[in-house]
């Protein structure tokens, strides 16, 4: 009876903060639920877990939630879904509080979670699923997490006989996560056009999670994704994934996965790997490839923070995303990278202060090859943020950017850096800073004459 009037009040509570404010909405009545009982989501009735899919791993897990989501409702299946990406115990509670009905019983088919790495123990105690989509597993946000080697613990303890891996063929340490479960999915990025290549000398080695000696890649989809083999032991890449995408399109949007041509509107090579893992889940949940293509060609990311402005005859491309880990910041270079125009380029890189001691590491810039930029058609770059911003310029500087050619702002503020950036003859300038700054660059912008493409 407990747990059924803390579901009714929670239920209330929950439409009352979407009419007062929809940002609270996403965790607030779960943060309630397990406040009045920690043990709450366990209550709930009716959940198939054969048909529950957890996301998880470093990069892309709310943009591949979005997608597993979206094929699923496509093709006419119902699901509860953690969209707004609250990811930890209490999000998930929330979910099952606004899609159950007034006894507790998922009223939903599906339930597709994004799960936050360093939760995923806890949340699959109490929610037993037995699907696992893994995006990848690679260093991130050390000041939480520390070392990869942490997060690959934490998940070897959610792993059990009972479930399905998906796993990326090409990322040596979620991949090694096979042996921990029942069955495992591989997915796979064929060789294509926009393969990563390192350009300078701050390529780093990766251990092997089985045995730690070093991993050797043959080539790079991605900055520390490709085809893999340990020098050592017998982890590699397997040789026949299940799901393998290849005849990559850039500029069509298509790829090819067994018989079937796909149509997409994204084609970064990062999204590859995104589709890539929606092919597994949904293949192996007995979607058909047309019900698959249909969602592919429908699918619009809510999540995506890319965009193009014009300012003061100038057009300003601006790239936020998670800058706390490597990975997804070459993925913001590479876009610079690819761009044959003459440019500008501002990287500001704040401190973390999420909780304390605030950190204001700039270790993942360095992991990142900006060479590739300096050896392009570059007028100036502009390192910003304060502290970090001497770090950043003198990255900039090793990677082959002329000294007279880097200035370090050490502010937060918009003005200076764009005053600075429209100087210059580049008619293209690029802005990377993380997503919780975007307001403020954005009103700048608008504010001071420029427009926004819709």
């Amino acid at each position: 009876m407990k747990f059924i009037l803390i579901l009714w009040f929670c239920k209330l509570l929950a439409m009352l903060v979407n009419l007062i404010d929809r940002r609270r909405g996403t965790n607030y009545s779960g943060q309630m639920a397990l406040r009045l009982m920690p043990g709450f989501v366990k209550g709930f009735k009716g959940i198939d877990f054969d048909k529950v899919v957890f996301i998880t791993g470093t990069n892309g897990k709310s943009t591949t939630t979005n997608m597993v989501r979206n094929t699923l409702v496509s093709a006419g299946r119902t699901v509860a879904c953690n969209v707004e990406g609250a990811n930890m115990m209490a999000g998930v509670a929330t979910v099952l509080i606004k899609n159950s009905t007034l006894g507790g019983r998922l009223n939903k088919e599906f339930l597709v979670l994004e799960v936050d790495e360093r939760s995923l123990p806890g949340i699959r105690k109490v929610l037993p699923g037995c699907r696992m989509g893994i995006t990848n597993l690679e260093k991130d946000q050390d000041q939480r997490n520390g070392d990869p080697d942490l997060i690959y613990s934490k998940f070897e303890a959610a792993i059990g006989p009972d479930m399905t891996l998906y796993l990326n063929n090409e990322e040596p340490r979620s991949s090694a996560l096979a042996e921990k479960a029942g069955r495992a999915v591989w997915f796979s990025v064929a060789e294509n056009a926009r393969r990563f290549a390192w350009h300078d000398d701050y390529a780093l080695t990766l251990p092997c999670p089985r045995c730690s000696h070093p991993i050797r890649f043959s080539r790079y989809n991605l900055a520390g994704i490709g085809p893999f083999r340990c020098t050592h032991c017998s982890h590699a890449s397997q040789p026949e994934p299940q799901v393998r995408l290849t005849e990559v399109d850039f500029e069509a949007g298509t790829f090819r996965c067994g018989e079937r041509q796909y149509k997409v509107s994204y084609t970064d090579p990062f999204y590859l790997y995104n589709f890539a893992l929606v092919l597994a889940v949904g293949k192996d949940l007995g979607l058909t490839d047309e019900e698959l293509d249909a969602a592919f060609r429908g699918f619009v990311n809510p999540v995506s923070h890319d965009q193009v402005y014009h300012w003061r005859g100038k057009e300003i491309r601006y790239l936020q995303g998670k800058q706390e880990n490597p990975e997804a910041l070459q993925s913001e270079l590479d876009v610079i990278a690819r761009d044959p125009r003459r440019k500008a380029v501002a990287v500001g890189m704040y401190k973390v202060t999420d909780f304390e001691p605030h950190y204001a590491g700039s270790f993942y810039f360095f992991d990142c090859d900006f060479a590739a930029i300096a050896q392009g058609n570059v007028a100036a770059c502009v390192a910003f943020t304060e502290t970090i911003c001497y770090d950043l310029a003198a990255r900039m500087i090793y990677a082959g950017v002329p000294e007279d050619r880097v200035t370090a702002l050490d502010t937060e503020e918009p003005g200076p850096v764009l005053e600075l950036l429209e100087k210059t003859d580049a008619p293209v300038l690029y802005i990377l800073t993380n997503t919780k700054h975007f307001r403020q660059i954005n009103d700048y912008i608008l504010s001071h004459g420029g427009t926004r493409d819709e």
